[in-house]
């Protein structure tokens, strides 16, 4: 994360990453409207959100880090709004880790565990509640950050290996996605059969 720009960088690395996330989450919202019908697209599309999620986490934590181990550059910029920084992102990363760690642990487990699915659920309306919050109190630097290393006028030392890190990104997911798939065969009977 050092060579990638600096804290201007690292906002337009969270905030295309972000612009992606929204772009996924927004068509696993629409599974979940139709869980049944469109369960095997849920899982994969879940799956596939992993290596995203786990970028976004690493630029964010990158950010929190280097301001609070002094960085003069990140500490001039500032801290994140007191609110943000002690209620809301506590509660969007540990939601988040509830939904993907209970996500997949389901792959792994009968489809009857109905405690996993329940934590599931339980996670999900957190993690809704909270993520809601936290994309409307960024969505103006996001609109003005993400596509800021696409025009050549305002593009930034690694604006290529940034866009190129959210890429890799979304072609790991897609092979997360395809190597893990058939872990949810159980899952996918279940549902037809019941």
């Amino acid at each position: 994360m050092a060579d990638l720009g600096g804290p201007e960088g690292n906002t337009r690395l969270t905030s295309t990453t972000a612009v992606l996330l929204v772009g996924l989450l927004a068509l696993e919202g629409v599974t979940i409207l139709f869980i049944r019908p469109l369960i095997s697209m849920h899982v994969f599309v879940g799956l596939m959100l992993i290596p995203p999620v786990g970028l976004k986490l690493a630029s964010t934590g990158w950010r929190f880090f280097r301001y609070y181990t002094g960085s003069r550059p990140y500490v001039l910029r500032g801290p994140p709004n007191i609110l943000l920084r002690a209620v809301v992102a506590p509660v969007v990363v540990a939601s988040t880790l509830v939904v993907f760690g209970t996500g997949i642990s389901m792959l792994f487990v009968h489809p009857r565990n109905g405690t996993l699915v329940g934590l599931h659920k339980v996670g999900f309306v957190v993690w809704l509640a909270s993520t809601g919050v936290h994309v409307l109190a960024h969505l103006s630097r996001v609109a003005r950050a993400a596509p800021a290393d696409l025009r050549p006028a305002t593009r930034l030392p690694a604006g290529p290996l940034r866009i190129g890190l959210v890429g890799v990104s979304l072609a790991a997911g897609a092979v997360v996605a395809a190597a893990a798939f058939h872990l949810a065969t159980p899952w996918l009977d279940w549902v037809r059969v019941h």
